[in-house]
């Protein structure tokens, strides 16, 4: 574990200009940065802690030609555009009132009451890079290194603080977690799982979804399901989906296609797309998911994979051959592009076919056989097309 490719990030990201312009000690990388560097993984997002408020920051930007955006002013954040770059710069706070949902922030220069309103110890990891020093308030580069997800502080409390952090902790787990879960937290988790239900549906949707997506959430997810986390807000969720879900992931892996949040939570769902509408509807899902979702549940897989993938859309055939464990005909629908019917109204008429409802039924009947026969073109079309005319479809 070393933080020397965090010096090349923040070379190429403008990151020792800001830094000048804000001050020598002023302002240290933290959260994910830190955390993603420290395991090797790729760095998304850059973030900047600062003793500094955030009308300052933008004030000493300004004086050194950097850009900067009030992003969340009201809670200290500013972005900073250097170099091309964006970098979110956040002034230290200290909680002055939560309600599990919202906090009550007001700022301050003392890094470690920032650190104690964080939620993990692997996420309160701070780093200077003039120095290179790491700070370390509560080892969370112990745990990182052991995959050990950790509050900071009495579990119960950091909870009703933030009642997401139920899922974060289990999500966290997912990505960096190593064997069994924190004992003290899972314990946290289950007592306060009720705690859910005071979140928007939205908070709790984003989340879970950013879960199901990792790579292998199958035994963080069997922990949650049989401990009844879940329960206050998907009780459609049993013990009894767990085996479809990881023979899902398995067959996502087989088939070389990427995970994908909304078709493992209709693996845990029961196979119903009423249900699964209901579910979309009261996690708030947009129209897009509503409609994956509900198409994902249908097990309806009459005719060819690309005959599905036609009158579905790749996407809703992919989720649903991988669901059926059908690994090769999932892998060959996935980036498909189903063509278009190579023929339309207009040339039906000209070719004698009365304007009206007769051209959209002949249509119809000519793209059923044309998809069924698996798309043909030349003479075979031209065959269906007459075929239709005649009334032979």
């Amino acid at each position: 574990m070393d933080l020397s490719s965090l010096h090349e990030l923040a070379e190429k990201n403008g990151v020792p200009l800001l830094l000048a312009a804000l001050g020598p000690g002023t302002s240290r990388f933290v959260g994910g940065a830190v955390r993603d560097t420290l395991l090797g993984l790729p760095v998304q997002d850059l973030d900047l802690a600062t003793t500094l408020s955030p009308y300052e920051v933008m004030r000493r930007c300004g004086a050194a030609g950097i850009r900067t955006v009030p992003t969340g002013i009201a809670h200290g954040t500013v972005t900073a555009v250097s170099a091309g770059q964006t970098v979110e710069i956040t002034t230290l706070r200290a909680d002055v009132a939560t309600d599990g949902r919202w906090a009550e922030v007001a700022f301050t220069d003392d890094w470690r009451a920032d650190a104690e309103r964080r939620d993990f110890t692997m996420n309160a990891l701070y780093f200077d890079p003039p120095s290179g020093e790491l700070f370390d308030f509560f080892g969370g580069r112990e745990d990182l290194t052991a995959g050990k997800v950790r509050f900071i502080g009495d579990p119960l409390r950091r909870i009703a603080e933030d009642h997401l952090r139920i899922l974060r902790f289990f999500r966290f787990h997912a990505r960096f977690g190593g064997g069994e879960l924190d004992r003290s937290g899972l314990a946290a988790c289950i007592a306060r799982a009720n705690d859910l239900m005071a979140l928007s549906r939205e908070r709790i949707a984003d989340e879970l979804l950013k879960l199901l997506a990792l790579p292998d959430p199958g035994a963080t997810v069997t922990v949650m399901v049989g401990e009844d986390v879940l329960r206050p807000v998907l009780p459609e969720i049993a013990p009894a989906a767990l085996p479809r879900l990881n023979r899902l992931i398995e067959a996502e892996r087989q088939a070389a296609v990427p995970p994908a949040g909304l078709r493992r939570l209709s693996a845990l769902l029961p196979p119903e797309p009423l249900l699964a509408e209901k579910v979309a509807a009261r996690l708030k899902l947009s129209n897009k998911a509503r409609k994956r979702l509900a198409i994902a549940a249908d097990q309806d897989l009459d005719g060819s994979p690309r005959a599905l993938a036609y009158w579905i859309g790749p996407e809703g055939a992919a989720d649903r051959l991988l669901l059926a464990g059908r690994i090769e005909d999932s892998a060959g629908v996935a980036k498909w592009t189903p063509p278009k019917l190579p023929i339309a109204g207009g040339a039906l008429i000209k070719r004698g076919l009365a304007p009206g409802p007769t051209v959209a039924r002949t249509l119809q009947a000519i793209e059923g056989r044309w998809v069924a026969e698996g798309f043909p073109n030349g003479e075979r079309l031209e065959t269906i097309v007459a075929d239709a005319l005649a009334g032979g479809l």
